[in-house]
């Protein structure tokens, strides 16, 4: 794929997604996407090296959160914590998408919180940041906690928990809906909806879940 070729991709991806993004953001979006492929030569950020396929696994993916994470904060500042961000998805496209959202994207490997916070920096986006932590060790609250492909539902929010706002809710990616998860979760937490998402270009079973406290 030849970098005249990621932007109308991006950008029809996007449309069938239901978003209409702007130039600005476009342009964001594929600058991180470079700076991904730069660091991930060195830092082995991400198993997906081909341009074509980072588009669609990489962005595209993480696109198809953003327009169920708006109708739920209605266009609101909210913070957001992102577990397990790795090289920084879906947060730093939620950052880029969101300028309302606050978003703290929390990993226990040093170097890729460094990434995200160098993304940060080179991007312009004052709303992003890395945390090199663990989760179990986050104590500000956040009113949505996010993951993709990051642990067991069960712990997921039980890891998070104590980072969880009195009124937040947990959002998690996953691929096929996960029944044998959802029936370990403890009766302390319920998912209060499901979602298929379609990922435009990407034949896989994908879905968001949604939970908070009982």
């Amino acid at each position: 794929m030849t970098a005249a070729d990621r932007a109308p991709r991006l950008h029809q991806g996007a449309a069938d997604l239901g978003l209409a993004l702007d130039e600005a953001v476009v342009t964001k979006l594929l600058a991180y996407l470079d700076l991904l492929a730069k660091w991930n030569r060195v830092y082995n950020l991400t198993a997906v090296r081909d341009p074509a396929d980072m588009l669609t696994h990489h962005l595209l993916d993480s696109l198809a959160v953003i327009a169920p994470l708006c109708r739920h904060t209605q266009g609101q500042p909210a913070r957001l914590l992102d577990v397990g961000s790795g090289g920084g998805l879906p947060g730093v496209v939620i950052a880029i998408c969101c300028p309302e959202i606050s978003v703290t994207c929390v990993d226990a490997v040093a170097k890729k919180a460094s990434f995200v916070q160098q993304a940060a920096g080179t991007l312009g986006l004052p709303n992003l940041r890395g945390l090199h932590a663990r989760v179990e060790s986050v104590t500000q609250r956040f009113d949505v906690i996010a993951s993709r492909a990051f642990a067991s539902l069960p712990d997921f929010v039980h890891w998070s928990a104590g980072a969880l706002a009195e009124q937040g809710v947990w959002m998690a990616m996953k691929g096929k809906r996960p029944d044998d998860e959802i029936a370990a979760l403890p009766p302390s937490v319920q998912v209060f909806h499901v979602e298929h998402l379609q990922v435009p270009g990407l034949d896989a079973d994908r879905c968001l879940l949604w939970l908070r406290r009982a």
